[in-house]
């Protein structure tokens, strides 16, 4: 009994060891600034939140003055 758990105390031992070798490890030179690839992906977004804003500012000013022509012409009376 004895035996069989330093077999396997050895064996979860060499396993421990083993995992850190599985992973590859980046040096920090080489990964890319978290920071700088964060603000521009915030700057994309708020460059599309922009766009986005003035397509929905368009759009309603449009509706707007197409409310305002349909209520003029309805008061208007039609000549035939």
């Amino acid at each position: 009994m004895v035996l069989i758990i330093s077999v396997l105390g050895l064996l979860s031992v060499r396993f421990a060891a083993a995992n850190p070798e599985a992973g590859s490890v980046i040096p920090a030179e080489s990964r890319p600034c978290v920071d700088c690839h964060a603000f521009e992906f915030m700057q994309r977004a708020l460059q599309d939140l922009k766009k986005t804003a003035y397509n929905l500012d368009a759009r309603t000013e449009t509706l707007l003055l197409r409310a305002e022509k349909r209520g003029l012409c309805d008061c208007l009376p039609s000549i035939n």
